[in-house]
């Protein structure tokens, strides 16, 4: 059995306190993880602000060929990490592969985008007090940078907060779920060999009480967190006056129409409502079918929900494996259990075994019960049939949340009205809600989050402008 040490700025060091690192699918043991203490997370800070100039004086040339070379060194990587990936996360490896493809990605976008910072040159003689004057805008690092990140993508969702960062000039301090943590101190060992200065990066699992000096720390300038709304939120109201990043999830709301292809829609939509379990921020949850095509749709769908492969994550053909943990998987028992009790009819799955959950669809279910109006993180999706294209808007935009959206549809009309009306951060047209390309900003509205992500996007945050008149 591994031990992973903690990478504290540039140093990998022995903690106090090892917590074991468990396979959601087995239940086995597979490693330990170093948990860094207060004085631990002193150091680091500390080794952080020391390098904040030269982190920022670091010319694009230099931090380009830093971030190919991680980019290169993952993609040598790559099937040790997905390996990695997929037991310590009990995800499926062709989705732990599709991960760490996207990581390498998110590297490689940000090596580009380190070349092109923000800047405008601003005319001032629009009044005649700018008469022989103008203005150049440019935008330098806000300085050192914390990211947490969660469970479910341990690995891309580390690194759209480690290469923006590192992309902007600015130190950053990483806090990976205590769940999963292996991906990002393997990744640390390639951030080793790099030219990065030490301390420009700390990649450390802490316990929650250590790491909420991450949120509290005025001398920390930005906080980037991925979680659950409840925690994201307290977290801006303790974070003081540094910038705040949330990425909160949500209940993904799809929409199928009389026009859509429909052996495409449901291969989609099935890939959409139980990849990785649905354990995925925007994880297809609520799906709303014109009646036309309701129960063509409603069979066909069912049937492939029912023949998903079952099985131990590292296996090549698995489709749909344990979600991570037995608490996640009754909680999810429970609310499945509570709607039928209020009326849902359970057209399938709605079966546990420890950490696994059954592929279940929901459908006669009600706006007000647990498995619409919450963000359900797992293999559950509820179906139903709206008389109409604007029901289906206004049905989507009846939630606290509003993160992505789906519309299948061939009409353009629908398509402009979408995006229009709902109340989302993205609207995805012919395709999953769970789609996602690394250079596109993404985020949420309502109880979904602030801000949005997309390397350039969170590099925007990383970065204040700055004018100069003269």
């Amino acid at each position: 059995m591994e031990t992973y040490k903690i990478y504290l700025a540039g140093e990998f060091v022995d903690s106090v306190v090892y917590s074991d690192v468990v396979n959601p699918y087995s239940s086995r043991v597979i490693a330990k993880a170093g948990l860094a203490d207060t004085n631990q997370l002193e150091m680091a800070i500390q080794s952080g602000l020391a390098v904040q100039d030269e982190m920022a004086e670091l010319p694009s040339w230099k931090k380009y060929k830093i971030l190919k070379e991680i980019a290169e060194s993952m993609q040598e990587s790559y099937e040790q990490l997905s390996i990695l990936l997929a037991e310590e996360a009990g995800k499926p490896l062709r989705y732990a592969k599709g991960e760490i493809d996207r990581a390498i990605q998110t590297f490689v976008v940000a090596s580009e985008e380190s070349k092109r910072h923000p800047g405008e040159l601003l005319s001032l003689d629009w009044t005649p007090a700018g008469e022989g004057k103008q203005g150049i805008i440019k935008y330098f690092p806000v300085g050192l940078v914390a990211g947490i990140a969660p469970f479910n993508f341990p690995m891309n969702l580390a690194v759209h907060k480690l290469a923006p960062a590192i992309a902007s000039g600015c130190p950053i301090i990483l806090k990976p779920s205590t769940s999963t943590p292996l991906s990002t101190l393997a990744l640390a060992k390639i951030l080793n060999e790099t030219e990065l200065p030490k301390g420009a990066v700390s990649i450390m699992p802490m316990d929650r009480k250590t790491g909420n000096v991450l949120v509290t720390d005025d001398r920390i300038k930005l906080l980037s967190f991925t979680g659950s709304p409840a925690v994201g939120w307290k977290m801006k109201a303790q974070a003081g006056r540094k910038k705040v990043l949330l990425e909160l999830g949500g209940n993904a709301g799809v929409i199928v129409t009389n026009s859509a292809d429909l052996e495409t829609t449901v291969k989609k939509c099935v890939a959409g409502a139980f990849a990785y379990s649905g354990q995925v921020c925007i994880h297809s949850q609520r799906i709303y079918v014109e009646k036309g095509v309701f129960n063509d749709f409603a069979i066909r769908f069912v049937e492939l929900a029912q023949n998903l492969r079952k099985g131990a994550p590292e296996d090549s053909d698995t489709e749909i494996s344990a979600m991570i943990d037995e608490a996640n998987a009754k909680r999810v028992e429970d609310w499945v259990n509570e709607a039928i009790e209020e009326g849902a009819k359970l057209l399938c799955g709605g079966q546990r075994e420890g950490s696994y959950y059954s592929p279940t669809v929901l459908t006669e279910t009600k706006p007000a019960m647990k498995v619409c109006a919450l963000e359900i993180f797992g293999p559950v999706v509820t179906l139903e049939p709206v008389d109409s294209f604007e029901q289906a808007v206004a049905e989507i935009n009846n939630s606290e949340y509003g993160l992505q959206a789906a519309v299948f549809t061939n009409s353009i009309h629908q398509m402009d009205y979408a995006h229009r009306h709902l109340e989302v951060g993205g609207v995805i047209i012919n395709d999953i809600t769970t789609f996602r390309v690394d250079h596109m900003p993404y985020g949420g509205v309502k109880n979904s989050g602030l801000g949005r992500e997309g390397v350039k996007y969170s590099m925007f945050e990383m970065m204040e402008p700055r004018l100069l008149v003269k």
